[in-house]
């Protein structure tokens, strides 16, 4: 580019953004560095520039989940409306019962046939902070569940039972997978037990079976009920979880009882599984009609 005459201006247009170029205005002087008007708009080029770098990859990851959402709970809905589903138990959802707000317990390994059998109906489900459970959670809002209270035993468990008694006093029936996010696969952590004390809730066991199915060789051995499997859905008597009692102060005696109350709930949860076996097997002898 020419510079122009001493005293006058010139202007460029670089990055998108336009620049005045100011010359000195007396020539017998050594000309001082160009310099650049406006150095306004160079910061905010450079923060621009900054926040693409650190922008797009929180977009990217908010879209690909949306669209893992999407995609995995279409398919979750064509394999479920190929079952044959089965219920054992009081299904709190039964014609003509009454609308109250439910607390429910399930292993983590009935997540996927459990997902599709309470779909769409604004449900709460406490899910972990981890990049599974960002898949977990886009899944279930595909499914028509509310939103998922974020937290774990392992990292933010407080915010996961905050919110889900939050949406248990707004009127909503809520789930945890009570051996989760890492298991061992079939003893509950005290999570729920602390929710149930808190809200006054019932407990309600739930668990499922199905044949044919898959089970993935992960640590909860998850149930992938295949399409037209018979799928059972067991429903355990709800019970109650024992106030602190004599343990007001005692962080011992407490934790004793919420320790004994889960070992309960697996004890419960286990007994269903069970009997949800059972009832296939039994469909599976001759003459069973099934």
């Amino acid at each position: 580019m020419k510079a122009p005459p001493p005293g006058q201006t010139a202007s460029i247009r670089a990055n998108g953004y336009h620049r005045v170029l100011s010359i000195a205005s007396d020539p017998k002087r050594p000309p001082p560095p160009i310099t650049l008007a406006y150095r306004r708009h160079e910061r905010a080029d450079r923060s621009r520039r900054a926040t693409m770098d650190a922008g797009p990859p929180r977009v990217r990851k908010r879209i690909g989940n949306r669209l893992f959402g999407l995609l995995s709970s279409g398919l979750l809905r064509l394999l479920g409306a190929t079952w044959r589903v089965r219920t054992r138990g009081q299904d709190p959802r039964r014609p003509g019962a009454a609308e109250t707000v439910h607390l429910a317990a399930l292993f983590h390994e009935s997540l996927l046939p459990a997902a599709h059998a309470f779909r769409d109906r604004g449900y709460g489900v406490a899910i972990s902070r981890s990049r599974d459970g960002d898949l977990v959670h886009a899944t279930l809002r595909g499914l028509g569940y509310g939103e998922s209270a974020r937290g774990s035993s392992s990292k933010g468990g407080s915010a996961a039972l905050l919110g889900l008694v939050r949406q248990i006093e707004a009127g909503t029936t809520v789930s945890v997978l009570v051996d989760g996010p890492r298991g061992p696969a079939r003893v509950s952590k005290t999570g729920i037990i602390a929710l149930a004390r808190l809200t006054g809730l019932p407990i309600q066991p739930i668990a499922f079976s199905a044949r044919p199915a898959l089970r993935l060789k992960s640590w909860d051995r998850s149930l992938i009920p295949l399409p037209f499997a018979r799928v059972v859905c067991a429903y355990g008597e709800p019970f109650f979880v024992q106030s602190d009692g004599n343990s007001e102060g005692n962080s011992d005696g407490k934790e004793s009882q919420e320790q004994s109350a889960a070992r309960e709930l697996d004890r419960r949860l286990r007994a269903l599984h069970h009997e949800a076996d059972q009832v296939l097997l039994a469909a599976r002898a001759p003459g069973s009609g099934d």
